[in-house]
């Protein structure tokens, strides 16, 4: 087992966007809309959550290079009555991608989501129903030399 050898790879230009959702219930993303959440601002705090996580990915995936990343945006939006949709883009000059940023990012953010939320998912069993993370992929992979 080693990382790649990525020492010959010229460096170059790198973006990834990546997206995920989770979904609620419609009474707890309400709550979120309120700003009735007891953690605080929901998506503002998953923002913060996926930027650091992408900032740390090489930390948290084995074999992973670190990559000096020069940009991380994260967006948190409410959807389809049910859904929150968390979208990524990472970009940096490496030598390699930032796909993996990109989906931790977006992981990250959308597990704060759960956190801030799950005393509101439960129901009478203390089950989480309708509360699943999902569709978390790649949407886009940009790399140029300038």
């Amino acid at each position: 087992m080693s990382m790649v050898d990525i020492g010959t790879k010229q460096t170059i230009f790198r973006e990834a966007t990546a997206e995920g959702l989770i979904k609620l219930k419609p009474e707890t993303l309400q709550l979120i809309k309120d700003g009735k959440i007891e953690k605080g601002n929901v998506f503002d705090l998953a923002k913060v959550a996926g930027i650091l996580a992408a900032k740390k990915t090489s930390e948290l995936i084995p074999l992973c290079h670190p990559l000096p990343l020069s940009s991380v945006g994260v967006t948190v939006k409410a959807k389809y009555g049910s859904a929150v949709i968390v979208k990524a883009k990472v970009r940096a000059h490496a030598k390699t991608g930032v796909e993996i940023e990109a989906l931790v990012a977006v992981s990250a953010a959308l597990l704060t989501v759960w956190d801030m939320v799950k005393q509101y998912e439960k129901n009478q069993e203390g089950q989480y129903p309708t509360t699943a993370i999902d569709n978390i992929k790649v949407l886009s992979k940009v790399k140029r030399s300038e």
